[in-house]
């Protein structure tokens, strides 16, 4: 990966360490979160109401501060900013799921891996169709771009209907229930070959419904042709036909 160049006066750039282009959504790259630059745009993220699930609504600065700090000085946990197209758009954690969050409370695996992942609030007007699957799916990839890694496994909160969704759309099966202390959770995992088969089955659909259009336009496109070969009677009966419709 070849590094940014610096310019004399300014600070550099944080080094992205992964990048995937969206089809449709474009480019989204992936840094690591400086927990004294960041700390400000991370608070007002977790803390926002969309942002229930992530369990830090009451938290001041100063305590988003010291978990990403912490986060920052872990052997098991890293924590990484996403950029949608250069800005700021997703926060990620990846953690040992041995040690972190699922420690005695499952069957760890060499290979495994855990994450969170967050879309930064925006408001209805900004929303782009889509753009939570591409992130997970960014996340995904992410993961999977380790060679070491086998297999994914998550413990969302059983009342996050919108999360399970999006995990079973990129491969996630649910395993069984977890009584936590801070939540109720389903423990799910995704391997490899799982995400790699639920990408594949996703293309397969997006060209069926393609095919499906074009299909639809091209019989569009023929009546429109005959219409207008038509006897200008048999034009007028196509139009009114076209208004009662």
């Amino acid at each position: 990966m070849t590094g940014r160049a610096e310019h004399p006066g300014h600070a550099a750039e944080p080094e992205i360490l992964f990048s995937r282009t969206d089809e449709r959504l474009g480019l989204f790259e992936v840094r690591a979160v400086d927990p004294f630059a960041d700390i400000e745009l991370l608070h007002g993220w977790v803390t926002h109401p969309k942002a229930a699930f992530w369990l830090m609504q009451g938290a001041t600065l100063p305590d988003v501060e010291r978990e990403y700090m912490g986060i920052a000085a872990a052997t098991n946990h890293d924590a990484f900013l996403g950029l949608h197209d250069g800005v700021p758009a997703f926060l990620i954690e990846r953690y040992d799921p041995a040690e972190v969050e699922l420690k005695g409370l499952y069957d760890a695996e060499p290979g495994d891996i855990g994450m969170h992942f967050l879309v930064a609030p925006v408001d209805g007007a900004r929303r782009l169709h889509g753009f939570t699957r591409a992130v997970i799916t960014t996340v995904m990839a992410l993961l999977f771009d380790d060679p070491s890694v086998t297999r994914v496994v998550v413990e969302p909160d059983v009342r996050n209907a919108a999360v399970h969704a999006l995990n079973e759309a990129v491969g996630f099966r649910i395993e069984r229930k977890l009584e936590k202390p801070e939540k109720d959770a389903y423990l799910s995992v995704c391997t490899r070959e799982m995400f790699h088969a639920a990408l594949a089955a996703r293309t397969g659909q997006t060209a069926r419904t393609e095919q499906t259009v074009q299909s639809k336009q091209a019989v569009q496109n023929e009546q429109t042709v005959r219409a207008e070969q038509a006897p200008p009677a048999e034009q007028t009966a196509h139009a009114a036909q076209g208004v009662t419709r």
